[in-house]
């Protein structure tokens, strides 16, 4: 693991999550170095995002549905049509600027039911793809892979998308939430410093994971 420096150039970072959207102000850039530090937290980064199995899982199985054939949204087997309302809603919001996109993908995935793991899945906890939380529903970290692909569908890079996993103080439950980093020319920041009951534990994207310690 390699701890990060601080880098120059400021920016702001978005926590989406169940029905709300926040901007913080602060500094980063991307590699294994810095970005602004999540909820107070000092961070240590590493590569191997392969100790990650399920969040592996879903980003593998993510890719292969996109190789799906065509056919009609009434055949029993898995075909692009059953993908097409939200290839479509993403289509839409093509050359929208940095900011519409997050609000929108927020908004768009949030009218999904809510339904826990053993419910749903019969396993304690799953991670799954957009495909899978649109036509199942899900539970907070499905809501929060389906934000990170749609808006890494959208041409979102890697270095702005974070998936993290934090405690929830006030409720004393575990959470996950998407956190995305935007470039400054963006209005209505909200000091993420004043967020006190989220405790993260770590965050993860397609090329490194980030261990947090208050």
């Amino acid at each position: 693991m390699t701890k990060h420096k601080q880098m120059t150039g400021f920016r702001k970072l978005v926590a989406v999550w169940g029905t709300a959207v926040f901007l913080a102000a602060g500094h980063g850039a991307y590699a294994a170095s810095t970005h602004t530090p999540i909820f107070n937290s000092s961070e240590i980064a590493s590569p191997r995002i392969n100790l990650f199995s399920k969040w592996r899982g879903a980003l593998e199985l993510y890719f292969n549905d996109r190789k799906l054939p065509g056919g009609s949204c009434e055949a029993s087997f898995l075909n692009r049509c059953h993908l097409r309302e939200w290839s479509e809603f993403l289509a839409k919001l093509k050359g929208q600027g940095a900011i519409s996109p997050v609000y929108e993908v927020n908004r768009y995935m949030n009218r999904v039911r809510y339904i826990i793991d053993p419910r749903n899945y019969g396993v304690p906890d799953y991670w799954a793809t957009p495909k899978q939380f649109l036509t199942r529903s899900g539970d907070c970290e499905d809501y929060a892979i389906a934000k990170y692909l749609s808006l890494r569908a959208l041409g979102f890079p890697p270095s702005q998308l974070r998936v993290v996993v934090l405690q929830d103080l006030n409720l004393k439950i575990a959470h996950a939430i998407l956190v995305v980093y935007l470039d400054n020319q963006i209005r209505g920041v909200v000091n993420a410093r004043t967020i006190h009951h989220y405790k993260a534990i770590y965050s993860i994207n397609e090329k490194y994971w980030w261990l947090h310690r208050s």
